[in-house]
């Protein structure tokens, strides 16, 4: 998303020359111009990088106001691409690799494995070597956060946690001063306890039970009969 605002930051309008065509047409004329050759190496050849052909600029209208797509609306469908992006090609495993066979054998899906194998074929590379993509193969050769933020047009994460905290509470514990927030745990037990032990067991032996009197008339035997 591109926005223009004044000299002043994201407080100020932006001067009335400034429309929305005016920028889009920017973007437009930004994409077109953008040429970048990598450099060449052997082992990969000399690439010429581009903005593909398809752009879809339209505006984005602000508190449901005016014309174009709502702003929520599309914070929403960035959202729901990035979690889908994460979820599907963000796995990989949660340890590093060590050779390539461990990369066959790991429980990811065909794409990610393939990802996995790219990056470990590239990190064999010694032009790519500064990069260390075999040491974040598992990781798909990504080593950081898939988002940025600006405090000028975004938040910290302090006050989303302390507006999580706030709602949470709700309007009646929000500003009372005897409210308490535990924030430190420790574990106590886990397992059943005494009597829910005894009904487990219990469940546990009929199932045992079962099991053994479908096996017997498969086999053609009266049920407890001899073996």
């Amino acid at each position: 998303m591109v926005r223009l605002d004044g000299n002043g930051g994201p407080e100020d309008p932006p001067p009335a020359w400034a429309t929305a065509d005016l920028l889009a047409q920017t973007v437009r004329t930004a994409a077109a111009a953008v040429n970048l050759h990598t450099p060449y190496w052997p082992a990969l050849g000399e690439h010429e990088l581009t903005w593909g052909a398809q752009l879809d600029i339209r505006p984005l209208r602000a508190f449901g106001a005016g014309e174009g797509l709502a702003d929520d609306a599309v914070a929403a469908y960035v959202a729901k691409y990035i979690t889908k992006g994460a979820n599907e090609t963000g796995v990989g495993t949660d340890h590093r690799i060590a050779d390539l066979a461990e990369i066959d054998h790991a429980p990811v899906s065909r794409h990610v494995r393939t990802l996995m194998r790219t990056c470990w074929r590239l990190g064999g590379l010694s032009e790519l070597a500064p990069l260390r993509l075999r040491s974040w193969a598992h990781t798909l050769g990504y080593r950081g956060h898939i988002l940025t933020k600006s405090r000028c047009y975004s938040t910290t994460y302090a006050a989303l946690r302390a507006e999580r905290t706030e709602h949470e509470r709700g309007p009646d514990l929000a500003d009372d001063p005897n409210t308490v927030t535990e924030s430190r745990w420790r574990y106590i037990d886990s397992g059943h306890t005494p009597g829910a032990a005894l009904i487990a067991a219990g469940i546990a032996q009929d199932l045992a039970r079962n099991r053994e009197i479908a096996l017997e008339q498969t086999r053609g035997l009266p049920a407890g009969g001899d073996r």
